[in-house]
């Protein structure tokens, strides 16, 4: 599902409220959810799951067409875990 796709869902769900009231919504939780993680924060969806940042440490690596070394930096990136009710609906036991 894609960004325009979760939109029109939630308006056709909910017909007393805009469409661009609701992607105005839609925008502003990724917004605050990107935010928060770019702050370093977890944001935790109860029965979805939990996003938040880890850190990779810099090191060698290794350019597979060369083989040559090469420096990487260290680096933050996101990490999402799913909540016991996604993974209990999604292995068919809720």
């Amino acid at each position: 599902m894609i960004r325009s796709e979760l939109i029109q869902k939630i308006a056709d769900e909910n017909p007393h409220l805009y469409q661009r009231d609701v992607e105005r919504i839609v925008n502003t939780i990724f917004e605050e959810v990107t935010g928060a993680m770019s702050r370093g924060d977890r944001v935790e969806l109860r029965g979805f799951g939990a996003f938040s940042v880890k850190k990779r440490d810099a090191r060698v690596g290794r350019n597979p067409r060369t083989g040559a070394t090469v420096h990487v930096e260290e680096k933050h990136v996101p990490f999402f875990k799913t909540g016991k009710l996604l993974r209990d609906r999604l292995n068919g036991k809720a």
